[in-house]
């Protein structure tokens, strides 16, 4: 098939889609093999009942999964977007294979926690893949018609059997399209003033069925399943957004997808995995720039080009750049929630563009609203000849059940523009694990760097807990997560003796202390004078014999968990 499907139990070297058995087996093997690495986990069920799988990736030997600062990355809520799942489960082969082999992912794995969820969207998925393909954007449940009722015009589908949904040509006097002088199996555009005399015209459709055909018109109409999980997200939801769905988490995937990140709030970066484009997309889509917090805009971009200068990937607003009419924005999306919602800093990766690829040139950030121009179609054609063949399919004739004789043939729009060839999905995907891996090691972490006590008199001692943020961005991580009171504060609580106030009755054991800045706090914009916002002391007046231990459990929802002890 086309799409490289697997269908054997061969060994994965990331240059093929996985079906689902296959991908949870893999998960689970992987699991087995790194035992004090890896565990899997379903947090959820999709609309078919398939097991939503989170892969959590940490060093068990230096404290559980949910005592460290941690980075969430998912993929495939979009169905036909499959390589956004390749470059998730490779990220999860280079954390597992890395660690002891590559000092920067074994300090990653050892102080930092991974959850990976490689299909957010798995039975899209599955129809993606399946032998005879059938393409949706999100979720293959009915709406907004719970009968699945389809709407007269076209519906695609494989109607030639032959495993891919391409596209149809027929003659037409008006029809909007010709053959190429240059390369005579390839469509362009008529001029706007009409095709020279004698030229052939046709009109061109994507393959399938014309449901309750009048003989003349062909609709393009929405499919029975029209849902878009990324728009059914709770920050910016509205239901002017296409495929937006009932209310927010309206969807079992995104129910669950919700319920698992809130679940762990050591969460401090998130990224989604999707296709196409070849961008890093960030926040806001709703909103401009001007309308971030200055410093949280700055630390994306900051962010960003590590990003770009890692994975060759520039990065974008998607309201400034990717936004062609800004009063008709697209809410509901994952990384606007996690932002704007939790206060993380959040990133949508679109892999693959072929236009580049061709041409080594980025194309228009609006070609989602003009689509490719004539010439960047004749580059990618040209390329697409030289290096993968099968991207471009012969026109040949077909009688069409309501159309009549028509040629089906072009370009394999999902699994050649949309996704990357087999050939180079390892490559496309690799320098993605290293990004997630800079991000995570970006968070806040805690670290307990002092510890002194005073002997006062006779019983009584002063304990002092000296705690160090040791990462590079704040314990709350944003400045909207401070503003709006979205992070709790550190914790440090003591035990092991008894706690006095000025009045010798027990009390205050545990301690609020706030949160504590980054060293991205302390860069010298305005000079070496960096102060100590990173830290904080934190201290008791204690009762106790001389030679009793007491423990100070240090806890921060975010920056993770540290302990000392110390003898009176």
């Amino acid at each position: 098939m086309t799409a490289d499907v697997a269908k054997t139990k061969n060994a994965y070297n990331f240059d093929r889609f996985l079906r689902y058995e296959e991908m949870t087996e893999w998960l689970h093997a992987t699991a087995a093999v790194h035992p004090n690495l890896m565990t899997v986990e379903s947090y959820g069920h999709s609309h078919e009942g398939r097991d939503l799988w989170v892969a959590t990736i940490t060093d068990a030997t230096t404290g559980t999964h949910d005592s460290k600062p941690a980075h969430w990355v998912d993929a495939n809520i979009h169905a036909i977007e499959v390589t956004g799942g390749v470059a998730a489960l490779h990220l999860i082969h280079y954390l597992v294979t890395g660690f002891d082999n590559n000092s920067a992912v074994t300090e990653a794995v050892r102080t930092r926690t991974f959850y990976v969820a490689p299909r957010v969207n798995p039975d899209g998925v599955e129809w993606t893949l399946a032998d005879s393909p059938q393409f949706r954007r999100s979720s293959v449940r009915a709406w907004p018609w719970a009968d699945a009722h389809m709407a007269p015009g076209l519906h695609l589908r494989d109607i030639n059997g032959d495993g891919r949904v391409l596209s149809m040509r027929m003659q037409d006097a008006n029809g909007n399209w010709m053959v190429s002088t240059e390369e005579p199996r390839l469509m362009v555009r008529v001029p706007p003033v009409g095709a020279p005399a004698g030229t052939t015209r046709y009109r061109m459709l994507f393959e399938g069925d014309v449901v309750d055909h009048d003989g003349f018109t062909v609709p393009l109409v929405p499919p029975p399943q029209s849902l878009d999980l990324n728009r059914n997200f709770p920050s910016g939801w509205g239901t002017s957004v296409l495929g937006s769905g009932d209310h927010p988490m309206s969807e079992p995937e995104i129910d669950g997808l919700v319920r698992a990140i809130v679940a762990r709030p050591n969460i401090c970066g998130y990224n989604a995995y999707h296709t196409s484009g070849g961008v890093l997309l960030r926040p806001s889509s709703t909103m401009s720039d001007s309308g971030l917090p200055p410093l949280d805009l700055r630390i994306f971009k900051e962010l960003g080009e590590k990003g770009a200068a890692l994975t060759g990937y520039p990065v974008h607003s998607v309201f400034e750049d990717f936004t062609l009419d800004k009063s008709d924005t697209m809410g509901g999306a994952a990384d606007d929630w996690v932002y704007e919602h939790l206060g993380v800093y959040g990133w949508t990766t679109e892999f693959w563009d072929v236009i580049q690829q061709a041409t080594g040139k980025k194309p228009s950030t609006f070609i989602w609203y003009t689509g490719p121009t004539d010439e960047e179609d004749l580059a990618v054609y040209r390329w697409a000849v030289a290096n993968h063949p099968d991207a471009y399919v012969d026109w040949t004739p077909f009688d069409h059940p309501q159309l009549g004789a028509v040629e089906i043939g072009g370009w394999d729009e999902v699994f050649f523009w949309g996704n990357v060839p087999s050939s180079r999905l390892l490559a496309e995907v690799r320098p993605h694990a290293e990004f997630a891996v800079y991000q995570a090691m970006c968070s806040p972490k805690l670290e307990v760097q002092h510890t002194r006590v005073v002997h006062l008199s006779d019983d009584t001692h002063r304990v002092e807990v000296g705690i160090t943020n040791t990462g590079w961005l704040p314990t709350d991580i944003t400045h909207k997560a401070r503003k709006e009171h979205l992070v709790l504060p550190l914790v440090a609580e003591l035990t092991g003796a008894a706690v006095l106030t000025a009045a010798s009755a027990p009390s205050g054991s545990r301690q609020e202390l706030g949160q504590l800045a980054g060293r991205v706090a302390m860069q010298p914009y305005a000079g070496k004078n960096d102060g100590t916002p990173d830290r904080v002391l934190a201290t008791w007046i204690v009762k106790g014999a001389v030679g009793t231990k007491v423990t100070v459990n240090v806890s921060h929802q975010r920056a993770g968990r540290c302990s000392a002890t110390v003898t009176l």
